[in-house]
């Protein structure tokens, strides 16, 4: 089974192939990350692995944060991240301790890269959303950024005259968990646990990043992974 990881962002740069063609890519720390925890359905309810990442000061974490990671013979981990596993033969795979590096991905042509958004603040629905606006002709009075009448949306006959969820309106914008599918991996770095992935990732450089093998493929992707 391939393990899923936890990285950092490090920031964008350019891959230049063999061929001359220039690729722009992030560059992910990926590992080494600890086995804090192995959860089977016996034990848990549910096979999963726990792992950690980045090692920190004690004082920088909880008692109960230190006994956990102490438990699997580690220091103190800044970042704890699982990911499931479908039965207790795939948990048995992975012992408590185990240290997993970015070779876990080798092999891996395309991943998943999970991570948290920069947050924008309190935006207008016209960038929060991308609307149009209203026109800008003659007749349009200090409502070009609008987002439009809501007053239809309001009458739901038996439950009150309240908005329906989810209407687009304005609010806070980024900040929320945001995946990334099917990238294309680059290169692999297993001497400083460096991931080069083709194109942006979610979230502000030195932000933390949980990177799985990809688990939807088009059929042209689907193909080059199976080597074909």
């Amino acid at each position: 089974m391939t393990a899923s990881l936890i990285g950092k962002k490090i920031g964008m740069s350019r891959y230049f192939t063999s061929t001359g063609n220039n690729i722009p890519v992030t560059v992910i720390q990926v590992g080494p990350c600890a086995v804090t925890q192995v959860k089977t359905l016996s034990t848990d309810g549910y096979c999963a692995v726990q792992l950690g990442f980045e090692e920190i000061k004690p004082r920088r974490s909880t008692m109960a944060g230190i006994g956990h990671d102490a438990k699997a013979g580690s220091a103190p981990q800044r970042v704890h991240r699982e990911f499931r596993c479908a039965n207790d033969a795939e948990v048995g795979e992975f012992t408590l301790g185990q240290s997993l590096t970015v070779s876990a991905l080798d092999g891996i042509k395309f991943v998943d890269v999970i991570g948290t958004s920069k947050g924008k603040g309190f935006a207008g629905a016209m960038k929060r959303y991308n609307f149009k606006g209203l026109c800008a002709s003659h007749g349009t009075e200090r409502k070009h950024r609008s987002p439009g009448s809501i007053g239809s949306h309001g009458t739901d006959r038996g439950h009150g005259a309240k908005i329906k969820k989810g209407k687009k309106m304005p609010g806070r914008m980024g900040n929320e968990q945001v995946t990334i599918r099917s990238l294309d991996v680059v290169s692999i770095d297993a001497e400083k646990n460096l991931l080069l992935v083709k194109g942006p990732v979610p979230g502000a450089n030195e932000g933390f990043l949980f990177i799985r093998a990809a688990t939807r493929l088009y059929k042209p992707k689907a193909r080059a992974q199976a080597g074909k």
